[in-house]
């Protein structure tokens, strides 16, 4: 097994599940990797909606996990490799790559280094640069199992994104679009909107116009085949009352409010679950001509409590902090 020398790191890192104070920049021992693993020196980490929810302990409750702390956070993130373990096949040490892993035992993706399973983990596309790369794992995984697994959209069905400006929603857009539906996109202020236009979807409007039933009608007369609802509220209730008789409607688990089922529609909550073929999936579509991932910020290690205010914001894409150069 190839090892790096150092073996220390800067990491945000737990002492307890807590609010904003919890997160400390703390000297950690690097993780070691097992012999299906590989070590990333972090250069970037996606900023979640949902790290809050793990910084306060939600993950470890509903997983039934006792926390070992330290405990390093970050879901996703993506680097350069400086090791790798002696089953590892697809990837060598200098290789950019990115990867994705829950309440990983050996550390997360907030910090200077972390070891990651090889079948949980991509080569970095030319097209994206580390950023992008560090943020579109989760939220790429959480769109795809929405589209395909629970929607199971097919090609030339009209399909409503709900949440289009989003972290999940712009790329939802995208993959839908190089499945063969017809998408109408609900986004997020103007700003959203045109950011929105460029991602070759059929038709975007603001998700606070008082007409968006009617536009939306109008783009689907014989009602909507399919909805992936990424965020919730009053305009993404109504919008459900556009599908079609039988329509199919989905949410990733955490929406809120929760979106309520109507009759004569199927209405599922799901889960953004990785595994392998949902990754390669993911790589081939991220990997294809003109797929966009957009960082609407990007903070430094020591801005994480900042980041953490900023979810709570408007903005476009995803957040991402800068671990190293």
């Amino acid at each position: 097994m190839q090892q790096t020398t150092l073996d220390t790191m800067k990491a945000v890192a737990l002492d307890s599940f807590g609010g904003l104070e919890a997160l400390k920049v703390q000297t950690l021992p690097q993780p070691q990797i097992g012999k299906d693993e590989i070590l990333i020196r972090v250069q970037a980490a996606g900023v979640g909606v949902w790290d809050p929810f793990e910084r306060e302990g939600g993950f470890a409750r509903e997983f039934g996990i006792k926390a070992k702390f330290p405990y390093v956070m970050g879901t996703e993130g993506a680097g350069t490799v400086t090791a790798i373990g002696k089953n590892v096949r697809r990837f060598k040490i200098g290789d950019r790559a990115a990867g994705i892993a829950l309440m990983s035992p050996k550390g997360g993706f907030y910090a200077e280094y972390t070891a990651v399973k090889e079948d949980a983990a991509i080569l970095v596309p030319d097209n994206l640069t580390i950023e992008q790369a560090a943020v579109v794992m989760e939220d790429a995984v959480t769109a795809l199992r929405g589209l395909e697994d629970t929607l199971n959209l097919r090609e030339q069905e009209t399909l409503l994104i709900f949440g289009a400006s989003g972290g999940i929603g712009h790329l939802a857009v995208q993959i839908a679009k190089r499945m063969g539906a017809r998408v109408f996109a609900v986004a997020s202020e103007e700003d959203g909107v045109l950011m929105v236009k460029k991602l070759n979807v059929d038709r975007v409007v603001e998700g606070h116009s008082d007409d968006i039933v009617a536009k939306a009608k109008e783009f689907a007369p014989d009602g909507f085949s399919a909805a992936l609802l990424t965020a919730g509220g009053e305009a993404a209730q109504k919008l459900l009352t556009t599908l079609k008789k039988g329509g199919r409607a989905a949410y990733p688990n955490g929406v809120e409010p929760e979106p309520k089922a109507l009759a004569n529609i199927k209405l599922t909550a799901y889960d953004g679950t990785p595994d392998r073929q949902v990754i390669e999936k993911i790589e081939r579509y991220i990997s294809s001509p003109g797929f966009h991932v957009h960082v609407a910020k990007t903070f430094r290690l020591d801005e994480v409590v900042e980041a953490h205010k900023a979810l709570e914001t408007h903005y476009l894409g995803k957040l991402a902090l800068r671990i190293a150069e």
